[in-house]
């Protein structure tokens, strides 16, 4: 597979109520195909999510965006543009960040997650100084990281419901 030039395809989710922002890399292949961030079937973010805050996992993307709202959850990616081979992390290059003052100028986000460990590498490389906010690197949802159960993960997870 070829590395190509994209750019980030999906609008982030939010409403002047999230008070949450959830931040992962680059939409997978997958995901840029369906239109939706954590598009793949395997991908663990949306089981997570609602069993955190014990309500039904949203199936289509309506769902989940009324889910994230709901939830006062903002969503998007660290990356609005970049080089990358496939849905490979490890490929990504030629990283141009998103834009957060698009959420973060809108909503009283009080606190910043990333989504695994690429993220928070990206966010920490080119976000910290842009933004001046820190994050907290949850572990990644991905089916990547099959090292951790769907246990461990709402384990980890459940703190950002719990505000920690």
């Amino acid at each position: 597979m070829k590395e190509e030039r994209i750019i980030h395809p999906i609008d982030p989710v939010f409403d002047k109520d999230c008070r949450i922002l959830i931040l992962g890399s680059f939409p997978s292949v997958k995901s840029r195909e369906e239109g939706f961030f954590y598009g793949h079937p395997q991908n663990r973010f949306w089981k997570v999510l609602s069993r955190i805050y014990e309500d039904e996992e949203p199936e289509d993307i309506d769902s989940k965006k009324s889910f994230l709202l709901k939830h006062h959850i903002a969503l998007w990616d660290v990356i609005g543009e970049c080089d990358i081979r496939g849905s490979s992390d490890s490929s990504i290059t030629n990283v141009v960040i998103n834009d957060l003052d698009r959420i973060l100028k809108h909503c009283d986000i009080g606190k910043i997650y990333v989504n695994g460990k690429t993220a928070e590498k990206y966010y920490l490389r080119y976000g910290k100084n842009v933004f001046q906010r820190d994050v907290i690197a949850l572990p990644s949802t991905s089916p990547a990281n099959a090292a951790m159960s769907l246990q461990d993960l709402v384990k980890a997870w459940t703190r950002i419901k719990t505000g920690r």
